[in-house]
Order: structure tokens, then C-alpha cells, then sequence
């Protein structure tokens, strides 16, 4: 096998001379609008004109990130420079795969598997683990879990590090789940969670823990894709099929009667179809158990160097969920203000991955040492030298 690289995945992704002229010629905090109209790009252009259409501002695009500030959200185009704000602050050049992972606060020592562009799709669709950490943690007990659409873990490795044990995961993406195997641990499969034997699958290998485990708790994790609700997707609607995939995962919480769930997704679900799809999903969330609550939360209220907005689904007993609170512990900035807050400030990108090794594009510096020692209690939990609960109380 080899020995281990010294930071896995560290990965920048192979620019054009397009794409360099275009990141050569935004600052730190600049997006589209600071590249040169002489840039000859149809893509550009085609921004350019629906922002004088008045269709939107586009204030992500192409855009360079602060050194001080956190990341926008990471999505699955990272390594593109104009489907977000995803050029390193001081480096020409996209976030690396181990940058990203580390703005989602996946640590040094998770090691992602397959292809580039299934790494890529893995890292940006994953549940930052250490806000799943805090979800786990304010619950009152520790427990047992299976973990649906588990993509690479990131719900997952949240609830491990608080204490919950692995029973079944299941995503459609081959190499998800082979992320998963190698880092999660506990068994996990590919398969279509539509089908009947997928689900029976599932569902015999829930009722059988709740039979080994009777005086566990049992939850079921799962955030169904989130492409089909987001508000970048400008052909979203009922006909997605994706948008109907929490039909399963309500099917299988029915028939397992878990003592509770967490269900994630974007928050593009809230409004989709004048917001009566979501009533569509809490009416049967709900009759799925006795009571849920939701959460509008933003991953950088919760120590996570990233501006990720999501809306979090916790289902279970009504002592359960009335006892439930989810409190934020790092102040989010409204816009580039941080206001006036009596918590500390958000982790900036430099605070998360500046003691990572300069890459330039299309180099794999995986086997490179760090560029200096850990400076931030951030780099510190995320080189494996802390733990999450110590990160946070450092905060």
C-alpha cells in the first residue's frame, strides 16, 4: 500500500488560459464585475446582461475569496472559478479538494476516494460533520444510526465523533460509499433507495438493531439531493425527480418507527412552488412521528468557516423536540459587517487553510509537508491535533 500522503487530496484543479486571464484579473473580495470586458468570454457576457436585465447581481460569481472572511457555499463546481466564489484568496488558482474539505471541516485524515470529479461532488454535497457534531450533541443521549443519501459521511463522522455507532449507510454513488467504508466504518451499500429491495435492505437491518440494541436509541440521518430544491437551479420544480426522494426516506422512518430522525436540505425547499412543497414535506414528516422542528441554521454560526445556509429537520418525541435547542456559537457576518455580537467573530478561509502548501493549478500536492506549523485552533482540529469538542471550546 504505501505509505499514507501527508495531506490527502490536496488537488488543484487544471486551469485554461481563459480561466487564468479571468482569476488574474479579480482581488480578494471581487467577483465578474473586476474582470476586464476585452476577456473574451460568452459566459461573461451572458452575466453581464442579465445583470443589466436587472435578473440578479450574480455577487458570487467568478468571485475571490477574503483571507479574513468565511467561504460562500461549497458546492459541487468548486474547482471552476466562475460557479462561485472559489479562487484561494492569495493563490491564482481554485480551492484545492483539501482546501474545500476543510472549509466543510472534513480533517486532514479523511480520505476521499474516486475520480476527481466524484471527489469534487462528494465534498461540496456533504453535511459540514462539525455542525452534524452539534446536532449530535444536543441531543440527551448517545445512539445508534443509519444513515440515508449518506453521500460521504459528513452527517455521519459528526454523530461518530459524539459518540453514535454506525449501523447501515446508503447512497446511489459508488464511490461514496466506498469514502464512506473507509472512514465511517460500520456496513454501507450502493443502491437505489427507490427500489423495494434497497429499502427492505434498509429497513430489516434498522428492525434488526432495535431488536440487538432494545434499549439504544435508534435515528435515522439523511439529507435526500439537494440539487432539485436549490435556488441555483433555474429549471427546479415538482417535475424533479429528486425533489420527490424524501417520499423514501418518510416510507422508511414509517416502517422502522426510529426514536428520531434528522432530515438536512438547502433552503430553496422552504420556498419552492410558493412554499407549498415544503408543506408537502412536513405533513409528512410529521406523520411519520410524533413531533418535528425546524431550524433554519448558517454552518458559520456554528464554528465552520463557510456561509452555508441549510434547513435542518428534527423529528422524534414531542419531550424530545421541545427540549431540543440548536444555539449558535460564532457570529455570521451580514454581509461583509460582522455587527455587533457578543460571540466571537466567524472563522476566515486564511484561519482554516493557510497552513497548507501553495499549489498551482493542476498540481497534487498531496505529498507535500505543511507549510508551517498549525496557527489556528482551527488548523490545530483539523491536522488531528484536537478533537471538535475541544476546537469549540477553544472558540
Amino acid at each position: 500500500m504505501g505509505e499514507r500522503p501527508n495531506i490527502p487530496n490536496h488537488y488543484a484543479a487544471t486551469l485554461s488560459e481563459l480561466d487564468m486571464m479571468v482569476v488574474r484579473a479579480v482581488p480578494p473580495g471581487g467577483n465578474w464585475k473586476d474582470i476586464p470586458e476585452s476577456v473574451p468570454s460568452k459566459r461573461l457576457e451572458q452575466i453581464r446582461e442579465s445583470f443589466k436585465a436587472g435578473k440578479g447581481s450574480r455577487s458570487t460569481y467568478y468571485g475571490r475569496l477574503l483571507p479574513d472572511m468565511p467561504a460562500y457555499t461549497i458546492n459541487t463546481y468548486f474547482s471552476r472559478p466562475g460557479n462561485g466564489c472559489h479562487m484561494h484568496y492569495s493563490q491564482d488558482r481554485t480551492l484545492s479538494q483539501r482546501e474545500a474539505a476543510r472549509i466543510q471541516s472534513f480533517p486532514d485524515g479523511f480520505m476521499f476516494l474516486g475520480s476527481k470529479g466524484r471527489i469534487d461532488t462528494q465534498i461540496g454535497n456533504a453535511v459540514p460533520p462539525l455542525l452534524a457534531y452539534q446536532i449530535a450533541r444536543a441531543l440527551p443521549f448517545h445512539g445508534i444510526f443509519i444513515d440515508l443519501f449518506c453521500g460521504a459521511g459528513g452527517l455521519a463522522l459528526g454523530f461518530v465523533w459524539a459518540g453514535w455507532q454506525p449501523i447501515l449507510a446508503n447512497d446511489i454513488m459508488k464511490e461514496a460509499i466506498e469514502t464512506h467504508k473507509a472512514n465511517i466504518g460500520g456496513d454501507a451499500f450502493v443502491g437505489d433507495i427507490t427500489k423495494e429491495d434497497v429499502q427492505r435492505r434498509i429497513i430489516d437491518a434498522a428492525l434488526k438493531a432495535k431488536a440487538d440494541y432494545p434499549d439504544t436509541p435508534l435515528f435515522i440521518l439523511g439529507g435526500p439531493p439537494c440539487q432539485g430544491f436549490s435556488t441555483a437551479n433555474t429549471r427546479r420544480g415538482e417535475d424533479d425527480e429528486r425533489n420527490w426522494l424524501f417520499k423514501s426516506y418518510v416510507k422508511i422512518v414509517k416502517a422502522v418507527e426510529p426514536d428520531g430522525f434528522v432530515f438536512e436540505n438547502v433552503r430553496g425547499m422552504l420556498n419552492m412552488s410558493g412554499g407549498e412543497f415544503f408543506e408537502i414535506i412536513k405533513e409528512d414528516l410529521s406523520s411519520s412521528i410524533e413531533k418535528i422542528k425546524i431550524n433554519q441554521i448558517n454552518a458559520a454560526e456554528y464554528g465552520v468557516p463557510q456561509r452555508r445556509e441549510r434547513v435542518i429537520i428534527l423529528g422524534g418525541s414531542k419531550e424530545l423536540i421541545d427540549g431540543f435547542e440548536l444555539n449558535p456559537i460564532t457570529a455570521a457576518p451580514k454581509k461583509l459587517d460582522f455587527g455587533d455580537s457578543p460571540l466571537p467573530h466567524v472563522i476566515g478561509v486564511e484561519a482554516a487553510i493557510g497552513d497548507l502548501p501553495a499549489l498551482t493549478p493542476g498540481q497534487d500536492g498531496s505529498d507535500l509537508p505543511y507549510s508551517s506549523a498549525a496557527q489556528t485552533p482551527y488548523q490545530r482540529f483539523m491536522r488531528g491535533e484536537i478533537g471538535p469538542q475541544d476546537y469549540l471550546n477553544n472558540l
